[in-house]
């Protein structure tokens, strides 16, 4: 028996006073809608209607019975209406992971229109450089660097994700600028960790893949603070472009021309990336962040 049918079908027949009446309420049969009431009567051992030829009467264990229901099904009617509401426009709570340099520099800037679009969306934000599993980690979008995962997730291309090897001037100056690759394994080295140690500088020659990673000074999974280190002259670093054009457009480091071309992975085409469950699309929180972010992002 459907006990919630056959609750709302007993409400209405109280209501309207009439087995006809309640029955055009839900476009259903009249015998129908009696037979579900009796079958509710039957599993409370309780006779809750006095039916006659021409009235339909409430006994007085029915009259009880029907204060009692009215609190269960408002707060049904309640509970579906915030939820036709969550599906109908963007609200709650979205969890973004994202880079740290790139949460920085790109996506907070982005944050302050969005709130003001879309002001009933509570946003909790985590910056981490560290891989992370959508599913397992309660997470709506993430934004990661590398190259299409092969979790069953969606991998929206944001932007090119291309590491170039930097040092400051003053590095330079005093330790000589390198022209070959190889020549870095001469030069001190500031470090990305991976998962699988810290991220290697390799080059393609002759069809081989060498790693002419220089000296290892300094290994952090921060990458703002390696930066931070290779402006202050500690050593090399390898980059992502877009993380340090700022520093390339001051001077304050240099775009080192080495041949052939240092990268940090074979995988020569490295971007950034929005994930996101194919399925949390039809959530409106998670369509319009979304959206926005990849309008915004490929845009700039």
């Amino acid at each position: 028996m459907d006990q919630l049918r056959a609750l709302r079908y007993f409400s209405k027949v109280v209501e309207t006073g009439s087995f006809t009446k309640a029955a055009e309420t839900f476009s259903v049969p009249a015998s129908s809608l009696s037979r579900r009431i009796a079958d509710l009567e039957k599993s409370l051992g309780a006779n809750l209607l006095k039916r006659t030829t021409r009235v339909v009467q409430v006994t007085e264990i029915g009259q009880l019975y029907y204060k009692q229901v009215q609190d269960v099904l408002a707060q049904l009617e309640h509970s579906d209406e915030s939820v036709r509401r969550y599906q109908a426009k963007p609200t709650g709570f979205l969890r973004i992971s994202t880079m740290v340099t790139f949460g920085e520099q790109i996506l907070i800037p982005l944050l302050d229109e969005f709130k003001t679009l879309y002001p009933e969306i509570i946003l909790d934000v985590s910056f981490s450089d560290e891989l992370s599993t959508l599913s397992r980690d309660e997470v709506d979008i993430a934004i990661r660097g590398g190259y299409a995962p092969n979790e069953r997730v969606q991998a929206v291309r944001l932007m090119d994700n291309e590491f170039i090897p930097v040092a400051s001037p003053d590095y330079l100056s005093s330790n000589g600028t390198p022209k070959n690759a190889t020549d870095l394994r001469q030069h001190q080295g500031l470090f990305f960790r991976t998962p699988n140690g810290p991220s290697p500088w390799l080059c393609e020659q002759d069809g081989q893949w060498l790693d002419v990673s220089g000296k290892v000074l300094t290994i952090s999974n921060n990458g703002t603070w390696l930066r931070k280190e290779a402006v202050l002259g500690r050593g090399i670093c390898m980059a992502p472009r877009w993380s340090v054009q700022r520093y390339l457009d001051s001077g304050d480091i240099k775009e080192l021309m080495v041949k052939p071309k240092v990268r940090v992975n074979q995988n020569k085409d490295l971007a950034i990336y929005l994930l996101y469950q194919k399925q949390q699309y039809l959530v409106p929180k998670v369509k319009v962040a979304v959206d926005f972010l990849v309008s915004r992002i490929k845009s700039s």
